[in-house]
């Protein structure tokens, strides 16, 4: 029994699913559904592409950013060369002080000062020259990623247009095609459409209205073949009536020939 009434449930539940399934490919291919549709799709893929563009805006902003503090750096980097060589100068003027003596030149507290600041600048050189090295390894990736992109963007962009000239042949082709099957079925005689319904009976009604004249004039043409033969049949008696009393004496053509004969005399010799 609990078998029985699950397999009535599933089939329920399939024929139901059909039908909404049937539906819903009836429903789809509906030309206004399908306009709906791809505007629908035409617009998510702009919001897409607009996420896509101030994507690649704040990357670019990101690309400024870097070219900016490239800029500091290598500012950074010529000044530091400039204090380094200006600390080399300064100890330099002690060399010629004190005429080459190493001994005088060391122990004097500028020789300290100039190499300690010598050092620095050294080192601060070196870690700002590494970090604009990085700095530019990075906005090449950037600007090669960025201008990828930019492309990309364009393609994108393109594609939202055709897919905008698209949705106009889409529903086109689906008139078309329907139009088309109606046709088909119509000769097929399988159609249900409505208007095709109305075809049929406006071209029975052509015919019945072309039978009816045809038999009026045939039912009119009967008629004159009708009179004619009467009219015939009348002249065809009343010539062999004639002919009979003309026969037995009654014609009234014969008694005026008669006449004369009667009444006229033989003169005498």
């Amino acid at each position: 029994m609990f078998n029985a009434l699950s397999r009535l449930f599933r089939a329920v539940k399939y024929l139901f699913t059909g039908k909404v399934d049937a539906a819903a490919d009836s429903l789809s291919t509906n030309p206004t559904v399908i306009s709906a549709n791809y505007d629908r799709i035409v617009e998510e893929k702009r919001k897409r592409l607009n996420q896509y563009v101030d994507a690649v805006g704040a990357m670019i902003a990101q690309e400024e950013n870097k070219k900016a503090k490239l800029t500091q750096l290598t500012e950074e980097v010529q000044k530091l060369e400039k204090l380094k060589a200006g600390a080399a100068a300064r100890a330099k003027q002690l060399v010629d002080k004190y005429n080459g003596d190493v001994t005088a030149v060391k122990n004097d507290p500028e020789y300290s000062k100039c190499q300690a600041a010598f050092k620095d600048f050294s080192s601060t050189l070196a870690e700002k020259q590494q970090r604009a090295l990085e700095l530019e390894e990075d906005m090449k990736q950037l600007v090669g990623n960025v201008t990828n992109h930019k492309n990309q963007i364009q393609s994108l962009m393109r594609e939202l247009e055709k897919l905008k000239e698209e949705k106009h042949d889409a529903v086109a082709d689906v008139l078309s095609a329907k139009e088309e099957k109606q046709i088909a079925d119509m000769v097929n005689g399988i159609t249900n459409d409505k208007t095709a319904a109305d075809l049929q009976r406006l071209r029975e009604l052509r015919q019945k209205a072309a039978a009816s004249a045809r038999v009026s004039r045939e039912v009119a043409g009967l008629d004159s073949k009708r009179a004619e033969s009467e009219f015939l049949e009348y002249a065809q008696q009343v010539a062999s009536d004639d002919e009979f009393d003309a026969l037995i004496g009654l014609s009234k053509d014969q008694k005026a020939n008669d006449a004369p004969a009667r009444d006229t005399k033989i003169p005498e010799a």
